[in-house]
Formats: C-alpha cells, sequence, structure tokens
C-alpha cells in the first residue's frame, strides 16, 4: 500500500462572512419561505371521507369534497401549492 498524505486542517477557522448579522444573510446558502414547499394531499373515492395514513402522521386520506374544503383552509394559510396523490 501506499502512504498517503492529507493535507493539514486549517488551525484557525475563517469566519469573516459570519461576523455580522447582515454579513450572514449576505451570504448564507439557503433560504426557504412558504412558496417552496408544496402541500401533499391523498385522495380516496367516496364522500365525507378522512381517515390517517397510518405511516405518516398527520396526514389523511380524504374523499375530493374533503379536499376541496382542506384546499380552501390551505389557501387561507397562504400554502398555494399542493399535489395529489390517490
Amino acid at each position: 500500500m501506499s502512504n498517503l498524505t492529507y493535507p493539514n486542517f486549517p488551525v484557525s477557522r475563517l469566519r469573516r462572512l459570519r461576523k455580522t448579522s447582515a454579513l450572514r444573510n449576505m451570504f448564507r446558502e439557503t433560504v426557504l419561505n412558504k412558496d417552496d414547499f408544496i402541500y401533499p394531499l391523498f385522495i380516496v373515492e367516496g364522500a365525507n371521507m378522512k381517515k390517517e395514513i397510518s405511516s405518516m402522521p398527520g396526514q389523511f386520506q380524504m374523499s375530493i369534497d374533503n379536499v376541496l374544503r382542506e384546499c380552501d383552509e390551505l389557501e387561507n394559510l397562504g400554502i398555494s401549492s399542493i399535489l395529489l396523490f390517490g
């Protein structure tokens, strides 16, 4: 086997771009807001049905009438993107 040499890590961590809040905001890599998210909705046949999905707590399979009510609520919350499964 050959002897590999690894570069030395810096003794001090250079944090010049993180000194102030303004600099941190300017150079951060990721900014997420509510427009970046897609809300999943799971549709089943039937009427007035809402059944929790056991493997995904907080998510439900819903009939179309309940999905329409859920969409109204999502719109009131400012969530504009949904993805339908079913």
